[in-house]
């Protein structure tokens, strides 16, 4: 049970001053920087601001009560914005709330099934392919609002967006990109003046003041929104349907995997800089909770924030509370300050958003990949593509059938099947005689023909065929056959069916067949198909 239970409640027992002090000065500070990308990420999700800040107050304040990790930091990221954004367009906010619940379900159930230790086996090309497609998107999503083309409606597709935005160039807007250009500047340029308060946060006080001191003609929040509500959100539950079900199942689950990928990653990452252990599957039962919190309050989905945990922990943080006093903050700063977030430039958010898809783009990994073996190479590419140009749903399910079917094709390839043969001559004495002694009969010392068939990796359906080609050097001046099984680590019932008919090979033709040295697993299987009367534990030292 230790490993589904909160984090919060095991690190509360030895709780200190200190510690709440560090505790509520990190959180404060992520909280700030936590403000410019909720509203940011919940517009270009295709809802209104406050659905960004909504997320990261719910579900930023249920991951850090019931998660697994010390440090996590929860709320909307980058990688959902695509997601959500082709729910929206397609099916509503009401269909975006219902995938996010279902999500956040399917999150639960991956947690007790204990999936948390499985999702790490999803490869390094699938999870760097589909995070630089997402990147791109984000980036071509901004695109209208940073230039100031002021179209109204986007296609979701990459190269119709794009068709779109070359038909409409002619409409860019010199004042709107000079306001983007210095939220830019300020964002990649503040950190030099100091870390402690976020560029962003900096380019949407200059950017705004700008704005409104000159009256300049530029989209804000509010031009495009309207007045910006700052009250509590109440629970709104969704009318559920199988047909809608049906349909927002693939959606909702790439929801969950997503969720449960960047929010284990954002674990692991910080496990390293504090010298801790998450708990896996606890914070996979946390994820789904608050997504399903945020659902119900009118959010969108939520995660753990690889960027906002960091700086969580460079700021003192070190215990789940931190993650709470920022979720509490950000409430404070939507019921007091909320309605000045109409101010914002459209085009400001834009320049945060690039920022954001600029980093997690993983540019330098994705090109290092290149240096991988093809298969690889194939997978990425394969994966970045059709996250770019179709979907981040179709990417992940032909990324992970590719990845496996590759997989595959490297472990039969590492398996392979010797055969020796000895007969009884004279040069053959010394290897006949370690042959005979310990493993046949009496009665069969004068035996003149024997076959080794030396099986070497794993014993499984792709590499069975491998096998089934060697059976036909069996011939009837055969008298005995070895089956070698010493460096079978696992074989599958495919193996187990190839055994069998070699069984009925070896009685048709009067041969004595003995499998030596078979492993734990494959010996078991061996015993339950009922072969234990060839099975012999002798060691044949020939080679």
């Amino acid at each position: 049970m230790s490993k589904l239970k909160p984090k919060l409640f095991s690190v509360i027992k030895g709780y200190t001053k200190q510690n709440l002090i560090d505790d509520v000065t990190a959180g404060i500070i992520v909280a700030i920087i936590a403000l410019p990308l909720s509203i940011a990420l919940g517009i270009a999700s295709g809802v209104t601001p406050e659905k960004g800040l909504i997320t990261a107050i719910i579900a930023g304040f249920i991951i850090s009560f019931f998660g697994g990790s010390r440090v996590q930091i929860g709320g909307p990221t980058g990688a959902f914005m695509v997601i959500v954004y082709g729910i929206v367009v397609e099916h509503g906010v009401d269909g975006l709330i219902i995938a996010t619940i279902m999500a956040g379900m399917i999150l639960i159930i991956f947690g007790l099934l204990n999936i948390g230790s499985i999702i790490k086996f999803i490869p390094y090309p699938i999870t760097t392919g589909f995070t630089t497609g997402i990147a791109v998107t984000i980036f071509s999503s901004q695109v209208n609002d940073f230039l100031g083309l002021n179209i109204e409606a986007l296609p979701v597709e990459f190269l119709e967006k794009w068709h779109i935005y070359f038909e409409n160039m002619y409409r860019v807007d010199g004042i709107t990109v000079g306001i983007g250009v210095i939220a830019l500047l300020i964002i990649v340029l503040w950190p030099k003046v100091t870390k402690k308060i976020p560029g962003a946060l900096i380019a949407i006080i200059v950017t705004a003041t700008l704005v409104q001191m000159f009256s300049l003609d530029v989209s804000t929040i509010g031009s495009k929104f309207g007045e910006i509500s700052g009250k509590l959100p109440t629970v709104q539950v969704p009318r559920f349907s199988f047909e809608i079900m049906r349909v927002l199942i693939a959606p909702a689950f790439t929801i969950a995997i997503l969720g449960a990928i960047e929010s284990l990653l954002s674990a692991v990452v910080s496990d390293a800089m504090i010298g801790s252990k998450h708990r896996s599957n606890m914070e996979l039962i946390a994820q789904g909770m608050a997504n399903i919190g945020s659902g119900l309050f009118g959010g969108i989905p939520a995660t753990g924030a690889i960027a906002r945990t960091v700086a969580n922990i460079k700021n003192g943080g070190r215990t789940p509370i931190a993650g709470m006093v920022h979720a509490v903050t950000l409430l404070l700063i939507m019921l007091l300050f909320m309605p000045l977030a109409k101010l914002i430039p459209l085009s400001t958010l834009a320049a945060i958003l690039m920022v954001v898809a600029y980093n997690m783009s993983e540019w330098r990994d994705f090109i290092g990949l290149f240096k991988a073996p093809k298969s690889d190479i194939l997978v990425l590419v394969i994966t970045f593509a059709i996250t770019v140009v179709f979907d981040l749903v179709l990417a992940i399910q032909i990324g992970i059938v590719l990845a496996a079917f590759l997989f595959m094709k490297r472990m039969a390839d590492v398996t392979n099947v010797s055969v020796n043969q000895l007969d009884a001559s004279e040069e053959n004495e010394e290897e006949y005689n370690k042959m005979g002694h310990g493993v046949l009969e009496p009665s069969d010392q004068k035996i003149g023909r024997v076959q080794i068939y030396d099986i070497n990796g794993p014993f499984f359906f792709g590499a069975v065929d491998k096998f089934l080609d060697t059976l036909r050097h069996i011939n009837a001046d055969i008298d005995v056959l070895i089956i070698r099984m010493h460096h079978v680590p696992a074989m599958d019932a495919t193996g187990l069916h190839a055994f069998k008919r070699l069984v009925r090979l070896c009685e048709q033709m009067e041969i004595k067949m003995l499998i030596e040295g078979a492993n734990e697993q494959p010996k078991k299987l061996i015993e339950k198909a009922g072969f234990s009367k060839y099975l012999t534990k002798e060691v044949l030292d020939v080679h």
